[in-house]
């Protein structure tokens, strides 16, 4: 059964090793003839959440902008979701934490995602050093009863843009994808 996959690259540069590991995820599920799109949000105008909670009852955030966009017309409808960030001191990028604030609406919709993957790569190597962006972004999961974390690719010891290109974890990237 074909599931739409929606990934949302959250670096902000050039040539990002995590958004290498998002396209090769695509691949991987566009093989497996999933419906894929992948996003980044370099370019994007995402402002942080005002805290104000009108979209618990309104179902949409107040402000507008590209992540209301997101949210509500790709988020929303997804059966997958991959968010891939560099890590920045240990955790997720500043960008994608802003992102998953906003997607408070999803809170009391009626979403579609049922599996979330979290693809990411950092100078260091070893768990710890992914460990506790998996913890964020899993403590977001938990408020969504039907999803689940399924997974995280980690590239370590890339640093330079591109730097992925060619590592395991660009396979495992894409088998990753192609498991869905």
């Amino acid at each position: 059964m074909s599931k739409r996959v929606l990934i949302i690259s959250t670096s902000l540069r050039q040539n990002a090793n995590s958004h290498l590991l998002a396209q090769q995820f695509a691949e991987g599920a566009r093989q497996a003839g999933h419906e894929v799109e992948l996003i980044s949000l370099a370019e994007k105008d995402i402002r942080f959440c005002k805290g104000c909670l009108a979209c618990q009852t309104t179902g949409r955030c107040v402000i507008r902008d590209d992540a209301d966009a997101i949210v509500q017309e790709k988020m929303l409808h997804a059966d997958v979701l991959v968010f891939a960030t560099p890590i920045y001191y240990y955790e997720m990028s500043g960008q994608m934490k802003t992102l998953l604030d906003r997607a408070n609406p999803l809170y009391s919709a009626d979403y579609a995602f049922r599996e979330v993957w979290l693809l990411t790569c950092a100078a260091e190597e070893g768990d710890e050093v992914w460990q506790r962006a998996a913890a964020g972004l899993g403590g977001w999961v938990e408020c969504f009863d039907k999803a689940k974390l399924a997974g995280v690719v980690f590239a370590g010891g890339v640093t330079a843009p591109g730097e992925a290109s060619g590592s395991e974890a660009m396979q495992r990237a894409l088998e990753a994808g192609r498991s869905l």
